[in-house]
């Protein structure tokens, strides 16, 4: 059955579309999974690694969805993001692929690792504050010479190019012959669970979609309990750096408001311990906002037992020095 929204937000049409778009240049990342991960979580554990994906992580999807869609004359104008990584990554390579000039404004304290695939991708970094300025303040005067924003999550065409995920997770569990109970992913301004969910929910209605985010900032938790889209406060840190959005997005916020079951706030430790489950049983490098789904595990707070869950590895971009410490602390 396919989920009905109001108009302008993407549909599962928009995420076939973006699918044949991205057919021959994004990675089909693979299914895999760990036994000894199956039997201490006491069901069957699909992880779907984005982290092979090209950039490092899902982020691509999206971006080349976007700027794909653009007309010549506007990729002739440039593009311009914030991010602070992954999207710049994405965008940078979308770009490029288009010989289009691209502006990203990142946070300074931003992986060195991201700032470098970015530069070398040929775009401009513009650094920023995250805590004192306003990432829309940054891009502004770009937006006024007539460069064209790719935002990094409230848009349906992001949105749509991220469902290809999901659409990918259907087809591939299919093949594997198993139905899906549930579907865990990680949450930062909600256009990759918002996407994947539309593609997952057009082919299984009853298969639970579960986010997972950091502690303290739970925005789309928090805002699915209020009803409401509500901010993070400020003051806190933390190294999932892809997941540190103020608050949900507009659409991605209907979007998920609808299709989820809820939400998992992960503490640092855990994000960690997930990073060395993902590194000893699985043989892959996640960065710690790719590592929340994972970490949500065990929780305690999605069912398990006898089950066969989906868990999304969103990105594997981390500087050696954060990896390397945060492995050894867990």
């Amino acid at each position: 059955m396919t989920a009905t929204f109001s108009a302008g937000l993407p549909g599962i049409a928009d995420i076939r579309r973006a699918a044949q778009r991205l057919a021959d240049l994004a990675v089909r990342t693979p299914i895999v999974e760990s036994p000894a991960l199956n039997e201490r979580f006491g069901g069957r554990v699909l992880f779907k690694p984005e982290v092979l994906q090209r950039t490092g992580s899902f982020k691509f999807r999206g971006a080349y969805n976007k700027i794909s869609g653009l007309s010549e004359e506007e990729r002739a104008r440039g593009i311009v993001a914030f991010s602070s990584g992954n999207h710049a990554q994405g965008v940078a390579a979308s770009a490029a692929l288009f010989g289009a000039k691209a502006v990203i404004a990142m946070p300074s304290d931003a992986p060195q690792a991201k700032v470098g695939n970015v530069r070398r991708m040929g775009a401009e970094v513009v650094p920023f504050d995250r805590f004192r300025d306003r990432r829309e303040d940054v891009v502004q005067p770009y937006l006024d010479r007539g460069m064209v924003l790719v935002p990094p999550f409230d848009d349906p065409a992001i949105i749509a190019g991220q469902g290809t995920v999901g659409l990918e997770i259907v087809e591939q569990a299919a093949k594997l012959g198993v139905s899906l109970d549930a579907v865990v992913v990680p949450c930062g301004g909600g256009g990759l669970i918002g996407g994947i969910s539309l593609a997952v929910k057009d082919a299984s209605a009853a298969t639970a979609i579960w986010g997972a985010e950091p502690e303290h900032f739970d925005d789309t938790r928090r805002s699915l309990e209020a009803g409401r889209r509500v901010a993070n406060e400020p003051g806190h840190v933390s190294s999932c750096d892809a997941l540190l959005t103020s608050e949900p997005g507009l659409i991605t916020f209907e979007i998920n408001r609808r299709n989820l079951a809820g939400v998992v706030a992960v503490s640092e430790q855990a994000v960690a311990l997930a990073m060395r489950d993902a590194m000893a049983h699985l043989k892959l490098v996640v960065e710690p906002g790719g590592s929340v789904a994972l970490a949500a595990l065990s929780s305690g707070r999605i069912d398990l037992q006898g089950k066969c869950v989906a868990v999304v590895l969103s990105g594997g971009n981390v500087d050696f020095d954060v990896y390397s410490r945060m492995i050894a602390e867990a």
